[in-house]
């Protein structure tokens, strides 16, 4: 009989299911978009029931339009967005929407967390800088503005640990990659750090329990085989957050590596053998899916959400002819941009929609188009906001190498890797070559692969990447081109740091919470 493995990768804008084969090849997938909430300027939230529902009919349908028989699927794990706060009561019961990672109402919380502990010495016990995407600023603003939910919390978790425990697991099992988002993890020791749970007054049982990827924790039960067409007993293992799932599924596994993925969010990832820290403390250092090994990691808050924004609310002349044509509305803007020459004529993008994370950890930067003339039509805009996208990436990756990471070999993934025009400006901005893979959506590929380890079928992580993880293309860097991109990085840097050295975006931000 045949194997086959199912990942999930629960996003921020869609959910995403592959069923795949041994070898890494998709048998069926299928995807669906939703949208996040914004009540108030700055916060973002979600209700994991709907993402509850469309993930379980998800499954359902990728396994009903294959030719797999679901005795054929082995095993089943997740990836999922991180630093997202879950409030369940001793009900298991949600007691308010899920806070998105997005979400940046916590500005007082961390200052509050820098009157109690230096960022230095945060930053070395975490190997996280003090910022609002994290968890305890959340947990320690929830307990401030809205005390009857805190009252009546059991537990605080994130999204993977809420879908472990629906599709079957007996507790609320945290992956230990996934854990460094609470703020709370020494990522170095692999624990909850009792000082900054002393200091803050949390008590780890509030927590859920930390166990490394690939773990077995259950089995698919009659119930929720019903819901997603899953055969009763069917392992359910234990996967990653979305960007260390998605350095799995990019073959993230050696030293001088590094996979840059431009979906919802971006991140720049490398392995690493030793925990690192950052000199300037501006890279995060985590936990790799390897249990044991560390990941070296830059993030970025908004990437493709930003070009999504765009699409939405700029083109949709675009899309309503896309929809009519039956076209890729994307490859129509691909098509626009191209149009616009290397530079886009001089205009310069800062997509901070969801303000700034690394390496300038910046929650209050905003988004700026600098340089508008009447010579700018709209391909120019729009290959300005390809541009400024991945010139986010290059501070990213220019803060790695300066802090001695090296990085030889560079894997792109995430959503933006379906335009070959947006890979070649890739390896332009970065100055060197990248790869991209036959699965492009790594997280969804990383998360089968936890599953084989979690199900027996491979001895290890590396063993699963060297069967399922494959080269797609190769993008060489144009000499020309990379030098105007240097130019334009270094006038992207200088409109950042005038802006934020007069304080405007401190200001724009009270003008926008105060209107």
């Amino acid at each position: 009989m045949p194997i086959y493995l199912i990942g999930v990768d629960i996003g921020t804008t869609g959910t995403k299911v592959g069923i795949f084969d041994l070898n890494g090849n998709i048998i069926s997938n299928s995807y669906k978009e939703y949208k996040c909430a914004f009540p108030r300027p700055n916060w973002v939230e979600q209700d994991p029931e709907d993402l509850k529902k469309i993930t379980f009919s998800l499954i359902k349908e990728t396994i009903d339009k294959s030719n797999v028989k679901p005795k054929e699927i082995l095993s089943i794990s997740l990836s999922s967005q991180r630093s997202c706060a879950i409030f369940i009561d001793k009900n298991n019961k949600i007691l308010r929407p899920m806070i998105s990672w997005q979400d940046n109402r916590c500005l007082e919380e961390v200052k509050e967390i820098e009157s109690k502990i230096s960022s230095l010495e945060y930053y070395n016990i975490t190997g996280f800088p003090n910022d609002t995407t994290w968890l305890l600023p959340k947990i320690l603003w929830v307990r401030k503005n809205e005390p009857r939910v805190w009252d009546k919390t059991y537990k605080v978790i994130q999204l993977q640990d809420y879908f472990l425990k629906i599709l079957g697991a007996e507790e609320y099992y945290n992956d230990v990659s996934d854990s460094g988002f609470y703020g709370l993890w020494e990522t170095d020791k692999l624990k909850w750090s009792d000082k900054l749970l002393k200091i803050f007054c949390i008590d780890k049982d509030i927590l859920p329990i930390p166990i490394s990827s690939c773990s077995k924790v259950g089995t698919i039960n009659k119930f929720i085989s019903k819901e997603t067409g899953l055969k009763e007993g069917t392992f359910i293992c234990v996967g990653a957050g979305d960007q260390n799932s998605a350095a799995v599924g990019a073959g993230i596994v050696e030293e001088g590596q590094a996979s840059v993925s431009i979906g919802t969010a971006g991140n720049a990832n490398t392995f690493s053998k030793k925990a690192f820290r950052d000199p300037k403390g501006k890279i995060m250092s985590l936990n790799h899916a390897i249990y044991g090994s560390w990941e070296v990691e830059g993030h970025q808050a908004s990437a493709g959400s930003v070009f999504r924004w765009y699409r939405d609310e700029f083109a949709a002349l675009e899309s309503a002819f896309a929809d009519q044509a039956k076209k890729d509305v994307y490859k129509i803007l691909d098509e626009i941009s191209s149009n616009a020459p290397v530079g886009a004529k001089g205009l310069v993008f800062l997509p901070f929609l969801a303000g700034s994370a690394s390496p300038r950890w910046n929650p209050n930067a905003k988004g700026v188009l600098f340089g508008l003339t009447f010579v700018h039509d709209k391909s120019c805009v729009s290959r300005a906001v390809i541009e400024g996208i991945t010139m986010e990436m290059k501070d990213i990756i220019v803060s790695m190498c300066s802090s001695g990471i090296k990085i030889e070999k560079i894997r792109i993934t995430g959503g933006a890797t379906k335009s070959n025009f947006w890979n070649q400006i890739q390896s332009d901005v970065y100055g060197k070559p990248v790869e991209t893979l036959k699965v492009s959506e790594c997280a969804m590929l990383g998360a089968s692969i936890m599953a084989g380890v979690g199900a027996g079928i491979f001895n290890d992580i590396k063993e699963g990447v060297e069967n399922m993880v494959k080269i797609d293309k190769k993008y060489l860097p144009s000499q020309k081109n990379n030098k105007i991109y240097d130019n334009i990085y270094s006038i992207y840097c200088d409109i950042y740091n005038s802006i934020n050295n007069t304080n405007i975006f401190d200001n724009i931000s009270m003008l926008q919470s105060e209107l």
